[in-house]
């Protein structure tokens, strides 16, 4: 999740904050099923939540449009915001290495105890890892960065094409009249992660979520170094990937809105014109091949790293050529991205609140379809009272207190934001 943001109002890049508070309030659409579901479901709609009607019928739109690329645009715009704190650093004179570096540090520390004390799918740790990596491609100009981080892309995509490789050796193995109990062990994990889990699996899972706090975070506190280690690990070269990416794309203009509107429009329709046959083509075979282990790994998981990159930029492009400066909308989606840190962590402590055991207890119990009310419910929350907030303080609570850690020093609260512009 993006949440890198520049500080100092009057410098404000607004295409940014619009893109961001996009990005913020689509990544729900996906995380709302790791909020409310078994794990397997976010991969795999066969898993839970229904996949058949209209629960296919969001599986499908969430898997063409959004799965992946509300994620790469939150990694776009991080590449980009950090270029602008290091650079803000050093127009005060403030050494660019130590606030990098504190920040991620900081932001380390909070994706850490998001991902123990709330909610397995933290982000915030991955980005501040990755985001110590993209510090020393900070100075290359747009046409080294766009190669290297297509190289990225690339790596990624050899990485990740070792998954359906795998799963299909270990289906020819586990014909064998005896397979190994390693074989074993490496095909009922790949059931869990990317097929349909046992009865038994599901049942206990339901079970912790819809449990007490304290077993649940027991849960948490194990998983967290392999969490953190494997998130690493598998997607971080992609990450690192879209980071550059996205400084490219703030040196050359096209974040800032300073491209002419054919070439947004070229893009968009380059973009979308590849990107969703080729998705609509991937959503077809999954489905059609009945959501096995195969198809998923295959369909889900390798191939679209191909596609993402060209569909993040599209979705850019598309929001910059619909922005409409000055009106109402706009600027309520500019200020819940300039509030994407507080937003973010915001939806984890109400979506947690609903669904896990010492909430409200829904967890496992809304079809797929059925989430989008939620979802729906939190976009309003967070249009509603982002503007405002702003209109009195400077930055959103959780922006502030990052700030504040990072620098060692209570920041300036009061003053209103946007009052300022």
């Amino acid at each position: 999740m993006t949440i890198d943001q520049p500080a100092a109002a009057p410098d404000r890049i607004g295409t940014l904050d619009m893109i961001r508070g996009v990005a913020v309030m689509g990544i729900l659409i996906m995380n709302i099923m790791a909020f409310a579901m078994p794990e397997a479901a976010y991969t795999n709609p066969a898993a839970y939540g229904g996949h058949s009607g209209i629960d296919l019928a969001v599986w499908a739109f969430n898997f063409i449009f959004i799965d992946g690329k509300m994620r790469g645009l939150f990694s776009f715009l991080f590449g980009a915001s950090m270029l602008l704190v290091i650079d803000r650093a050093t127009a005060k004179g403030e050494s660019p290495a130590k606030v990098h570096f504190s920040r991620m540090f900081w932001l380390f520390l909070f994706g850490e105890a998001h991902l123990i004390l709330l909610w397995w799918g933290d982000i915030l740790n991955h980005y501040a890892l990755v985001g110590c990596i993209a510090w020393f491609f900070r100075k290359l100009p747009p046409y080294k960065l766009v190669p290297i981080a297509l190289i990225l892309i690339a790596l990624e995509v050899m990485l990740v094409s070792g998954v359906p490789m795998d799963v299909h050796s270990t289906d020819i193995a586990m014909q064998a009249p005896h397979p190994t109990a390693a074989v074993i062990k490496r095909h009922n994990d790949f059931q869990h992660d990317f097929g349909v889990p046992s009865a038994s699996v599901i049942r206990d899972d339901l079970a912790l979520h819809r449990g007490p706090y304290p077993a649940l975070l027991a849960s948490e506190v194990k998983d967290a170094v392999r969490s953190t280690t494997n998130g690493f690990l598998f997607v971080g070269l992609e990450t690192l990937g879209y980071m550059l990416l996205g400084m490219a794309c703030l040196k050359s203009g096209m974040l800032t809105g300073a491209w002419e509107r054919t070439r947004y429009r070229r893009w968009v329709a380059i973009g979308f014109g590849l990107g969703i046959p080729a998705s609509v083509a991937l959503a077809v075979y999954i489905a059609g091949n009945g959501f096995t282990v195969f198809a998923v790994a295959l369909g889900a998981i390798a191939l679209p790293t191909l596609i993402r990159p060209l569909m993040i930029v599209a979705w850019a492009s598309l929001i910059i050529l619909l922005a409409r400066p000055g009106s109402a909308l706009t600027a309520r989606i500019a200020a819940a991205g300039r509030m994407a840190f507080s937003n973010y962590l915001g939806t984890t402590l109400i979506c947690t609140t609903l669904f896990y055991g010492y909430g409200f207890g829904l967890y496992g119990h809304l079809s797929r379809a059925e989430l989008y009310l939620v979802v729906f419910a939190v976009w309003a929350l967070m249009l509603l009272w982002s503007k405002p907030w702003l209109e009195h303080f400077r930055y959103g609570p959780f922006e502030w207190l990052w700030r504040s850690l990072a620098r060692l020093r209570f920041q300036p609260m009061r003053g209103g934001a946007l009052a300022t512009e």
